[in-house]
């Protein structure tokens, strides 16, 4: 059963749904601080934290005069041409799911569309603006479970959360960046449930952010394989474990010299492994402060 959104994110999403249909257009002014107050019955804090999101997300922009409107590099939801958002980058996920990221154009999104290739770039600046669409959709499917008790926990399943992605979309660890993350939505999600499981620990601003970034770029590194492992085993027939066992049997001596007879590994047990290691580690740093509160 899944936990509750937060309310800040129900009305993030709530705000992006009247974006995506047209509701709220570029330039249009967008609920104050206590607007959201009054519609959705929440604190001033958490509609601070909402209007911060979508600034954030990009979805909105202030302005001098009117305040924070709708900003005006927004895809909608249905152009003049009839073409949907999430028509579009849903169309762009299929391809890069069915033949990877090299296959993924502008003309083949048009293409299975059924639409001129021009008509995307009147919303889109090129592959690289469609690319992080995808990306954020990709995060943006993932659904929270409640937070298990203590930050190991809570880390270990962001972490499992984040390689189920990496699974579903093998072609997504390429865009994912550590040092220059995408603002969007949907990773937007992930970071600020991720990082929840280091409240209260008394960690500083940089502490905490080096510890998300440390489990992030582990399981982004290890989910970069995803995509040649498949590409391996399509080719040759075997998983990885069938193929070590066939190499055990031509290069038993020599694989002997590195390894115990029955030893097998695969990206599934490296990453539970190594995850499990870099928690360990993690402790290290978290443990001392708990016990200084």
């Amino acid at each position: 059963m899944n936990a509750p959104q937060s309310p800040y994110l129900r009305i993030v999403a709530d705000i992006e749904r009247r974006i995506a249909d047209g509701e709220l257009r570029s330039g249009d002014p967008v609920p104050t601080t206590r607007a959201i107050m009054r519609e959705w019955g929440v604190a001033m804090a958490t509609a601070s934290k909402a209007l911060a999101a979508l600034k954030q997300a990009g979805a909105i922009e202030s302005t001098s005069r009117v305040g924070a409107v709708v900003a005006a590099r927004r895809l909608p939801s249905r152009s003049a041409g009839g073409l949907e958002r999430d028509r579009v980058v849903r169309v762009a996920m299929e391809i890069a799911d069915a033949d990877g990221l090299a296959a993924l154009s502008m003309r083949a999104v048009a293409a299975d569309l059924g639409v001129a290739t021009m008509a995307l770039y009147r919303h889109l600046e090129g592959k690289a603006e469609l690319t992080q669409l995808i990306a954020d959709a990709a995060f943006a499917e993932i659904e929270y479970p409640e937070p298990p008790p203590g930050w190991r926990s809570h880390l270990r399943v962001a972490a499992q959360l984040q390689w189920a992605a990496y699974q579903c979309h093998p072609w997504l660890p390429r865009l994912v960046s550590i040092t220059r993350p995408v603002t969007l939505p949907g990773q937007m999600a992930y970071g600020l449930w991720t990082l929840r499981a280091l409240d209260g620990l008394g960690l500083d601003p940089s502490t905490r952010l080096h510890v998300y970034g440390t489990i992030v770029n582990y399981v982004r590194g290890t989910a970069i394989n995803i995509e040649s492992e498949a590409a391996a085993e399509l080719d040759t027939g075997m998983t990885s474990k069938q193929w070590g066992r066939t190499k055990l049997s031509v290069d038993g001596p020599l694989i002997a010299q590195v390894t115990e007879p029955g030893a097998e590994l695969d990206l599934g047990s490296l990453f539970t492994f190594g995850l499990e290691r870099l928690l360990d580690g993690l402790a290290t740093v978290i443990a001392p402060r708990e016990i200084r509160r």
